[in-house]
């Protein structure tokens, strides 16, 4: 009978963390995180954010500008190395709004670590993303 792998579904444990944040369980969100991993939302003019406890900040305000909010992970391609990439769209409704909701489009580039994230760069340019976590698994070998 063959083994099964002891290697964690990368792309899977991401969509577990996702589903865990868009549930507003922030408990179960961060579990995902190294202590010292790096959210990197930079080049969206959102920030950088340093520690698993200022990254559940960031998320958790996040979250709370909306009074719906919901995420589908559209692809995800684990590229080796401990190297992720997802393309995902969220939205909802904003908090206070009686209008209509909102939907964004963006990517990420995870890297993990010991099973854990070690850091998330997002990006709204899909194609510049992909590039970029490709040669980042590429140098990772």
């Amino acid at each position: 009978m063959p083994e099964e792998s002891t290697t964690p579904d990368l792309a899977n444990r991401w969509r577990e963390c996702a589903d865990a944040h868009a549930r507003r369980d922030f408990d179960a969100m961060i579990s995902f995180f190294a202590p010292d991993a790096v959210w990197d939302a930079s080049s969206a003019g959102i920030g950088r954010f340093e520690g698993a406890a200022a990254i559940r900040s960031f998320l958790e305000e996040w979250i709370a500008s909306f009074e719906e909010y919901e995420y589908n992970q559209e692809e995800s391609h684990d590229l080796g190395n401990g190297v992720v990439f997802v393309v995902a769209t969220f939205g909802g409704r904003p908090a206070g709004s009686s209008g209509g909701t909102m939907q964004e489009q963006v990517s990420y580039a995870v890297t993990w670590k010991d099973g854990l994230i070690a850091r998330v760069v997002g990006r709204a340019d899909i194609d510049q993303a992909r590039a970029a976590a490709e040669r980042l698994a590429a140098e990772r070998e």
